[in-house]
Parts: C-alpha cells; sequence; structure tokens
C-alpha cells in the first residue's frame, strides 16, 4: 500500500465486502480479495515471471502451513476441500489473464506459460499431499517448515545471498547474469507472513493453537490491509474477530474513516515532507554542517515513526470496516521516560512477538542453570533478541550495529534503575522533582533512539560513522 490510489482502492474493497457480506460471504469475500490483493501488490521483478511466482510461492506456503499445524480429522472437513477449490481457481484464473492480451491486470507483468502454472499447481498438490498423508503434525516436520521459513527469509534479506540468488535465477531463466542485482527478488509482504506462520507452527507444537479451518487460516494469514506493513497479529486474537458478527456499521464507519484520514496525513503529508531533508545515503553526503546534521537526523527518527505509524492506523481503519480489530503498534513511543518502555510501544507487535517466542524461553532456559548470574541472563536474552530484531530489517552490519546498539542501551537502563530506584524514591515524592526527572529521561531517551537511527537509515558502516563525527563536530 505505497500510494494513495490503492489506498483508496482497498478502502473501497473493505467497504464492499463489508456491505455485502451475509453469512457466510463475509470469509469468502476476504479470502478471495486478500489472494488477488498479494498478486496486484506485487511489484514488478526483472526476473522473468517472477512478480507472479512469488505471490504464488506466498499462497503454496501458507496453505502447507496450515496442513501441517492441524490434526488429519480437522483436515478432512467438506468446507476446507471447498477452499482449496476455490483458492485453485482463483489462481488458475490470475494465471489466465496472459490471454487477455493486457499487461499487469492482476500481475505487474503478464503471467507465464500456462502448462508451467499447471506443472505447478500438480507440483503444489503433491506436496500438500505427501504432508496431509505424512506429516500428522510432527514436531520434527514443524521445526523443518520453520527452518524453510528462516532460510528464505536470510536469502532475501542478505544482499550477497539475495544477489547469489537472481545470478541463479538468472541462469536458470536464459537472463543476463551480468545485470544481476541483490534488489532483483522482492518478495513483498514475506516478512510479516513468516512471522505469522512461525507463530503458528510454534504454537502448534506446544498445543496452543486454537483449531481453524483453511479459509479462516488464510484470511488470517494474507489479510489484505495489514499483508505488507502489519501489525502483526495473533490467530487466536484474529479468528474472535471474524467469527463474531459486524458491529454497528455507522460507528465502524467512523471510527474507520477517523483512522484512516489519520493514517493518511501522517504517512503523506507528515512523513513524506520530512523525507525531502530526512537523513538517507543521498542527503548524509550533502551536509557539512554539524547543526544541519542533527537536523536531518531529528528528521528521519520523525519520518520513520509518521511512515510507519501512518500505515499502522490505515491498516486499523480498513480492518475496523471489515469487523477486524488490528491490534495497536504505535503508543507515542518517543514521550516514554527510558528504552524499555519505548519498545515497549514502538512497533509493540513485533517486540511482542520476539519476545515470546526468544526472550522468554531463552531467559526461563537460562535461569534453570545455575551458571549463570541475573545480571548476565539480562544482558545476554536482551543481545540475541536486539540483535535478531536487527537482522529482521535486513542481514548487514548496520542492522547488527542497530541491534547491538539497542541491546546495550536495555541493558545499561536495566542495571541504573536498579541501581538508581532507590535513591530516587525520596525525589519523586515530589510532585516537580519527578516531572523534571521524567522529561529528562524522555529527552535522554528519544535523543539515543535517534542516533541509534545513524544505523538504521544509512547502508554502509563508513558512512554511518562518518555521520556519527559529523554530529558530534569531530
Amino acid at each position: 500500500m505505497s500510494t494513495i490510489s490503492t489506498i483508496l482502492i482497498f478502502t473501497a474493497l473493505a467497504l464492499g465486502i463489508r456491505l455485502l457480506s451475509r453469512g457466510t460471504a463475509r470469509g469468502w469475500l476476504l479470502l478471495i480479495s486478500s489472494v488477488l490483493a498479494i498478486y496486484w501488490l506485487q511489484p514488478v521483478m526483472p526476473l522473468r515471471y517472477m512478480d507472479f511466482w512469488i505471490p504464488s510461492l506466498t499462497l503454496l506456503i501458507t496453505v502447507l502451513s496450515w496442513v501441517m499445524t492441524t490434526p488429519g480429522e480437522q483436515r478432512s472437513q467438506k468446507q476446507n476441500w471447498l477452499t482449496a477449490l476455490i483458492i485453485a481457481v482463483v489462481f488458475l484464473l490470475i494465471a489466465a489473464t496472459r490471454f487477455l492480451g493486457y499487461e499487469g491486470i492482476l500481475t505487474a507483468a503478464r503471467p507465464p506459460q500456462f502448462y508451467q502454472v499447471l506443472l505447478f499447481t500438480a507440483l503444489a498438490a503433491l506436496i500438500a499431499a505427501i504432508l496431509w498423508r505424512f506429516s500428522n503434525t510432527k514436531r520434527a516436520v514443524l521445526w523443518a517448515a520453520i527452518f524453510i521459513l528462516v532460510v528464505f527469509f536470510v536469502l532475501i534479506k542478505t544482499p550477497a545471498l539475495a544477489l547469489w540468488s537472481s545470478r541463479g535465477l538468472r541462469s536458470l531463466l536464459g537472463q543476463s547474469v551480468d545485470l544481476a542485482a541483490a534488489l532483483d527478488i522482492r518478495w513483498l509482504g514475506f516478512s510479516y507472513i513468516a512471522f505469522r506462520l512461525i507463530h503458528t507452527l510454534r504454537d502448534r507444537m506446544t498445543g496452543r493453537l486454537p483449531a481453524v479451518s483453511l479459509q479462516e487460516y488464510m484470511v488470517y494469514a494474507l489479510f489484505f490491509p495489514a499483508f505488507t506493513a502489519g501489525p502483526i497479529d495473533r490467530l487466536e486474537r484474529f479468528i474472535k474477530d471474524i467469527r463474531q458478527p459486524f458491529g454497528p456499521l455507522p460507528e465502524d464507519l467512523t471510527d474507520a474513516g477517523k483512522r484512516l484520514a489519520i493514517g493518511l496525513f501522517k504517512k503523506f503529508v507528515v512523513a513524506d515532507s520530512l523525507a525531502l531533508f530526512a537523513l538517507n545515503a543521498t542527503n548524509a553526503g550533502q551536509a557539512s554542517s554539524t547543526g544541519w546534521t542533527w537536523i536531518m537526523l531529528y528528521a528521519y527518527a520523525l519520518q520513520i515513526y509518521f511512515d510507519f505509524a501512518g500505515y499502522t492506523d490505515i491498516a486499523i481503519g480498513m480492518g475496523r470496516i471489515l469487523g477486524i480489530k488490528l491490534p495497536e503498534n504505535f503508543i507515542r513511543p518517543y514521550l516514554k521516560p527510558n528504552l524499555t518502555q519505548f519498545w515497549n510501544n514502538w512497533h509493540m507487535t513485533l517486540t511482542q512477538w520476539f519476545r515470546a517466542y526468544f526472550f522468554n524461553p531463552i531467559t526461563r532456559s537460562l535461569r534453570r542453570s545455575s551458571r549463570f548470574q541475573p545480571w548476565t541472563i539480562i544482558l545476554i536474552t536482551q543481545l540475541i533478541t536486539m540483535l535478531l530484531i536487527g537482522l529482521w530489517h535486513g542481514v548487514t552490519w548496520n542492522f547488527v550495529l542497530w541491534g547491538l546498539w539497542h541491546a546495550l542501551g536495555l541493558f545499561f537502563q536495566n542495571r541504573y534503575s536498579e541501581w538508581a530506584k532507590p535513591k530516587l524514591a525520596a525525589l519523586r515524592q515530589t510532585a516537580a522533582v519527578d516531572s523534571s526527572l521524567n522529561i529528562l529521561g524522555v529527552v535522554l531517551t528519544f535523543h539515543y533512539v535517534a542516533l541509534g537511527w545513524v544505523w538504521f537509515a544509512l547502508p554502509s558502516l563508513d558512512l554511518s560513522i562518518n555521520i556519527f563525527a559529523r554530529l558530534f563536530g569531530l
């Protein structure tokens, strides 16, 4: 959802689904719309037909994830067979648009030859049948699925591996290997869908995953308002909304309209205006003074917030039209007095996901060992969690250092809070002093976060170090 026109089309689509939904029609309309959306949103790629195959792989891994997370007796229900048939029909109809003689009807470029599509369909059906027959939701199969998702993630997020993958695909497709680039492979929405699928695979292992139909699972994973920019919802929360009848239409439309208006203003007025002079690789080379470099840094800190929070508001607004109350993702993060509270209110669904599937399990594991002191457990868990969050954005040294920056900041803030809490307790009894300490905490936290954005915003270590030197007049 990168343009206003796309957002308006999706908003109209959501409103149309809301008005046309009667009985079970809501689920079917959401399913078909979400499948169509992932093809329509996928940008054109220099690799031949990949703008068709990438969304097709998204469909395939989602269906296979449902097969692996659903017990055998529940898979065979008639509704699931009907859902699989509808997905196959929609997929084949999208592929058949190549015969209409027009470019970019539902895909960015013309779909591939139809015999290739039929071969893909047969292969997908064979893989699904094998998993259907033999997986029986075994832990080894579930771990293998998680491993494959992580491998895909590493391949597309690591520039060197993405370049290697592009060269391999170009050689296979008969295209020039010399023109290969790391950005040739752009798997739209994979970062978010991978987290949704891993969540269901992991919860299936622990017995916490609720039973859902194929239709519900596909709508959850591919829900078009949240497909490209989150938030990362949980299956058990999502299906409660989708199984509930719609609320009053005027109330839902009023709330949705407010969130959409706020989101559009944040993204296309505030964020896009700040982007003109915010810190980036191009602007960094043009700033010659310390003062102007700080202005660029402040602009970037605000731009990334309004950009991301704006998209979240838009997704929440569309979801509200459809009767889905997507979780909040940002609650005034730059006004928090310490780094822990910042991360509890910045990209909240991502933070909660890592806390549930990495931080808490690792902490519990280390606490069972007598070899680790409490402070070493805090340091290890925060380092691992924040490094993974950094790598989620991209497998580069700059994102590693950004994660390390926040891990060390969280650790020192935790240690300082433990030391200072009894010493500041008496001072905080005075309202004026307490307010002053909170303001000081907000200012220090904001600047620590803003300085961390230097690693995030720039593509290389040399340029980042150069900007740090310029910020402090070195």
